[in-house]
Parts: C-alpha cells; sequence; structure tokens
C-alpha cells in the first residue's frame, strides 16, 4: 500500500513541474478530530500507519521532490485548538478537508466547521478538495450523500471537489491528488 501512494505523490510532484524554478505548494489539511486527516498524511508520505497517535497541535510534513515543495499541515481537530486554525491559513493553495464518512452523527458539525473556513478571509478562492474518508466501512455514506448535505454545490467562488477514500487502504487517494495536480498547479504557473 503506502509505496504505491508515495510514487503517486511524486509523480504528481513531477507533472506540477512544469516550469523550472521551484514551486511550493502550501496544502492545509484539516477535519474534525478522528476524521482519519494524519493517516491520510502518512499514506501522502508513505510513512507507517499502525503508529498513529491523536495530533496534539498539527504536525507540518514537507515532501520534496524535483524541486517542489508540498507543504501540508495537519491540524488537529480537538475542540480547544479549532481556533488557532485561522492563522495558518494564510497564504493556502490548497485546503484538504477530511470527513470521516461512517459518523453521520458529526456531518452537521464537520459542515458548520467547513462553511466557517470557507467563509475566512484568507480562503477567499482556495479551491477545496473534501476527502470522504472511512469509505471501508460498512457504515460509510456515499460521497454523493455527503456533498449534499454539505451544501457543496453553493459554493460558487471556487473550485471544489468531493473524493470518496479510504486512507487506510489508500484507495481514491491518488484519484485526489490527480485532481490538486489538474486544478492548482496550472494556476501557480
Amino acid at each position: 500500500g503506502g509505496e504505491k501512494c508515495n510514487l503517486g505523490l511524486l509523480s504528481v510532484l513531477q507533472k506540477l513541474k512544469g516550469t523550472t524554478e521551484s514551486v511550493e505548494l502550501r496544502i492545509v489539511l484539516l477535519g474534525l478530530d478522528n476524521a482519519g486527516k494524519t493517516t491520510l498524511l502518512k499514506s501522502l508520505a508513505s510513512e507507517d500507519i499502525n503508529t498513529i497517535t491523536p495530533t496534539q497541535g498539527f504536525n507540518i510534513k514537507s515532501v520534496a521532490s524535483h524541486g517542489m515543495k508540498l507543504n501540508v499541515w495537519d491540524i488537529g481537530g480537538q475542540r480547544k485548538i479549532r481556533p488557532f486554525w485561522k492563522k495558518y491559513l494564510e497564504n493556502t493553495d490548497l485546503l484538504i478537508y477530511v470527513i470521516d464518512s461512517a459518523d453521520k452523527k458529526r456531518f452537521e458539525e464537520t459542515g458548520l466547521e467547513l462553511e466557517e473556513l470557507i467563509d475566512e478571509e484568507n480562503l477567499k478562492g482556495v479551491p477545496v478538495l473534501i476527502f470522504a474518508n472511512k469509505q471501508d466501512l460498512a457504515t460509510a455514506s456515499p460521497a454523493s450523500e455527503i456533498a449534499e448535505g454539505l451544501n457543496l454545490h453553493t459554493y460558487r467562488d471556487r473550485q471544489w471537489q468531493i473524493q470518496a477514500c479510504s486512507a487506510v487502504s489508500g484507495e481514491g487517494v491518488q484519484d485526489g491528488m490527480n485532481w490538486i495536480c489538474n486544478n492548482i498547479v496550472n494556476k501557480k504557473k
């Protein structure tokens, strides 16, 4: 599993390249606690996902390849640190928002958080990739249903995409990376 994802990320970065100078992308990875952000991050950075502990504060992962740097901030979702999210949002190229598709009780909460983020001054027009994670669980809601519940169709000022995935198996993660590649990088040139 892990190795495949990592290759995926590197090939995405290669495609991103396109220019001679190095491109640095700032990607912020957000979501409620227990949505699977750290697992997703590790599947992107191909680290062992068996050793994960809940994020205290946040992790910054930089994946560098071919003169490009992908900065991914995994900002923990625990209530008490949510007010700090905002100050890490400056100069963001992409917001990745992770949702636990099986946790129906928190869909409303996760929707409100996302709405607040979308309204952030620092995130005006920033593309959003939503990973509907934990699709490997039998109780997971389909991405289309989640998109409807989050009113994604009302976001008219930006590119957005919802991608069903399982961070544990890596399924769907590559598709999300391809979308990032096609949407952002062209802007960066």
